[in-house]
């Protein structure tokens, strides 16, 4: 299995445009070690020649750019990417799909909870009914169920559905569904290797634990450090933990969680406030102490 991560941050990316917390300021002159990072994405592929792209974030074009193998040229209008699987209907993994609306109709696989907040609380599906048009593939966010992609036919696929809220335009914002956020576990049939993908995380729930110990790469959810990062920098009242993700540090935070894992432990969707991204900060020393990666644009892992 052929892992690529197209992008590794959250939500506006590092830089972010408006921001000037130590990183964003710090990416822009140059004054720390920090790369900066696109929006959240990865695409995996069982043969390195047709690819599954797992959300498409606002800058999937420059995405699709920096990874020539999803542009085979075979023909005029051409491309590598299969399919899309879609973690939830967050703005940040979801807009990039109006970018693609140029070619044949799009392969899209998610669950009835997202395709409902992505045709009436932000239609998507239906601007896309006008250009390209969608090909819907339901994802049961049961962990018992697996489901396949045609292109990756050695791969098998199963969500587990994660607690989290749905975006702040679903109209069950307020009344959170099993299927709103799923991870997503990716089993190689040739050599049982397997990944799990779960980019926003907010609690581990017991459903969710064996998919973490069986797995032999988790590359879960490292979007803040601490659960008052935002509080203390003054940019927002809300934590970590209210918006639906887990942060890395304390109590039961997701270095505890990762410690007794034997798979191969890397940190996605990371916000730009979160001191990690400074390469020479003592939270990245912590990191590389326990043995947990840092994802960056452009990083290749082989299962």
């Amino acid at each position: 299995m052929h892992i690529r991560v197209l992008g590794s941050a959250a939500g506006g990316g590092l830089p972010q445009w408006n921001c000037n917390c130590r990183n964003c300021d710090g990416a822009r002159k140059g004054t720390i070690r920090v790369r900066p990072r696109t929006q959240s994405s990865i695409a995996v592929s069982a043969d390195g020649a047709n690819w599954i792209l797992f959300n498409a974030s606002p800058d999937v074009l420059a995405q699709l750019r920096s990874f020539p193998r999803l542009q085979p040229a075979r023909a005029i209008r051409d491309t590598a990417v299969r399919a899309i699987v879609l973690i939830d209907a967050q703005i940040d993994h979801t807009t990039g799909l109006l970018m693609l609306r140029e070619g044949g109709r799009l392969s899209i696989y998610c669950t009835p909870q997202v395709r409902d907040d992505l045709t009436r609380g932000h239609p998507v599906f239906g601007v896309l009914e006008h250009f390209c048009g969608v090909d819907w593939h339901p994802i049961a966010p049961d962990p018992g169920a697996t489901f396949q992609i045609t292109g990756a036919e050695a791969l098998s696929f199963a969500a587990v559905p994660l607690k989290s809220k749905p975006p702040p335009y679903s109209p069950h914002r307020n009344d959170p569904r099993p299927g709103d956020n799923i991870g997503v576990r990716v089993v190689d049939a040739r050599t049982r290797r397997s990944l799990f993908y779960a980019p926003g995380l907010g609690e581990i729930e017991p459903q969710l634990r064996p998919f973490l110990t069986e797995a032999d790469c988790v590359m879960l959810d490292g979007t803040f450090w601490t659960d008052d990062e935002l509080v203390r920098l003054g940019v927002s009242k809300k934590r970590a933990r209210d918006m639906g993700h887990l942060p890395q540090s304390g109590p039961g935070g997701m270095l505890e969680v990762l410690e007794p894992l034997a798979a191969r432990k890397i940190l996605i969707h990371i916000n730009n406030t979160n001191p990690i991204l400074d390469e020479d900060s003592r939270e990245r020393a912590t990191l590389d102490a326990a043995g947990v990666e840092v994802a960056y644009d452009g990083m290749e892992i082989e299962l």
